[in-house]
């Protein structure tokens, strides 16, 4: 009887798609001679849009694991090798074959179990034994280390670790790479017994924490520094009487036909936002710097700012303009609680047109925010409050907010921001009219 030879296969870190090129290793869900099955997740990336589960294109035991959590991994880079039993049998090194299909990410299939939190850290030489043979010892280096060693062409094995515990340091590296004999000021890691103490006894030494950028929040600092020193922003304020717009808010929660859906302030001012577009269409564009033209989008898909664990997540509400007031309540509900439990899509963070954001939700009054990159406009809402109001001569206690509008000025006019923003106060002050005629 012949026994099934075993092919090692390959997994590759697939194309993410949305232009993504890079991704964070977040946990590995499975460990070195664990038996996977075909489209079982197998661990979880970080994208610039979102963290989703990877499922294994492949079924048979891992055989070992090439990426680390917290590591940055390129598209098309090997992530782990799994032995299989239907071909013959490969070196477990032998890479130099076609890439494998792509799965797809961030829809995992129906019977995929959910991905569970994994305690442990992986070490990629774990794969090595063999056999009841203990595996190779692995050098006791940072990431930051590991990272560099890779860059310069070190092997960590001939390192001496100087940190505490005899961890490798950066600077341990750029020393054995011949950088340097000194440690790099302000990028030592570790404390060691050779610093010289401060000869003033007055002062104290600095306290640093140095965390990791990666995920969400490397891909939003570089969002907002392309938009910022990319786009001319201004910006346009107004503060409006919201008291119609909180009653009217009080109402709809006791219909039916918001049944199921908590009706918001926010609710009402993205259908203000949408009739000022409507009135505006270059809010809802951008700029084509290739071909020097203005895009005006038929369409408004609409950005929800959402703070979440990870970062800052604009999720996108498609064709906003076609939903009735229920509906853009709910969709709003809905993609804003799959970005903050981290079940949403990268296809469900890309592609707004236009935004809004809410940071009175943070009880402030409000904000000048940076444009979403490639979109022309973000309007901020602040915090409801009572505040004194002059309504037919008298004064009296009101519901105001303070809206600010950020657009780029390379296609939106002062005129035409601020014409929009009056738009937006407008309905607010009395909305009822505005929503009847919408319908």
């Amino acid at each position: 009887m012949t026994n099934p030879t075993r092919a090692v296969e390959e997994f590759r870190l697939p194309d993410l798609g949305e232009g993504l090129t890079e991704a964070d290793w977040v946990h590995w869900v499975v460990a070195v001679g664990d038996r996977v099955e075909l489209n079982q997740v197998i661990g979880e990336v970080e994208t610039a849009k979102a963290t989703v589960e990877l499922p294994s294109p492949y079924g048979g035991t891992v055989e070992e694991l090439l990426v680390e959590p917290g590591q940055t991994v390129p598209v098309g880079a090997p992530l782990l090798r799994i032995a299989t039993e239907d071909g013959p049998a490969e070196p477990a090194g032998d890479s130099s074959g076609p890439s494998r299909p792509s799965v797809l990410v961030g829809y995992g299939p129906g019977d995929a179990p959910q991905s569970r939190r994994a305690t442990r850290r992986i070490s990629a030489d774990a794969g090595r034994a063999r056999d009841g043979d203990p595996p190779p010892a692995r050098p006791d280096a940072k990431p930051g280390a590991r990272k560099l060693a890779a860059l310069l062409e070190v092997d960590l094995d001939t390192v001496t670790g100087t940190g505490r515990g005899g961890v490798i340091t950066r600077d341990d590296v750029r020393r054995t790479a011949g950088h340097g004999d000194e440690p790099t000021a302000g990028h030592d890691e570790e404390p060691t017994a050779e610093r010289p103490h401060s000869p003033a006894p007055e002062a104290s030494p600095e306290r640093t924490t140095r965390i990791p950028v990666g995920g969400v929040r490397k891909r939003t600092a570089e969002a907002v520094s392309r938009s910022a020193f990319t786009a001319p922003h201004a910006s346009v304020f107004l503060t409006c009487d919201a008291t119609a717009t909180v009653d009217l808010v009080s109402t709809l929660r006791a219909s039916p036909a918001f049944e199921g859906v908590r009706p918001t302030a926010l609710s009402i001012v993205t259908r203000a936002l949408l009739h000022a577009i409507a009135d505006e269409p270059s809010l809802n564009a951008h700029w084509d710097g290739d071909t020097g033209e203005i895009v005006l989008h038929h369409d408004v898909h609409l950005g929800i700012a959402t703070a979440t664990s990870d970062g800052l997540k604009v999720p996108v509400v498609r064709e906003a303009q076609r939903l009735s007031l229920p509906r853009l309540a709910r969709s709003i509900a809905e993609v804003a609680d799959r970005a903050r439990t981290g079940r949403s899509t990268p296809s469900e963070l890309t592609g707004s047109t236009v935004s809004v954001t809410n940071v009175g939700v943070f009880g402030v009054d409000g904000g000048t925010p940076i444009l979403n990159p490639g979109e022309s406009a973000i309007l901020a809402v602040g915090a409801i409050s009572d505040r004194p109001w002059v309504v037919d001569g008298a004064l009296a206690i009101r519901k105001v907010v303070t809206l600010s509008l950020s657009f780029d000025h390379r296609l939106v006019d002062g005129e035409q921001a601020g014409r929009a923003l009056a738009t937006i106060g407008a309905f607010l002050g009395d909305p009822v009219p505005m929503l009847l005629a919408d319908t």
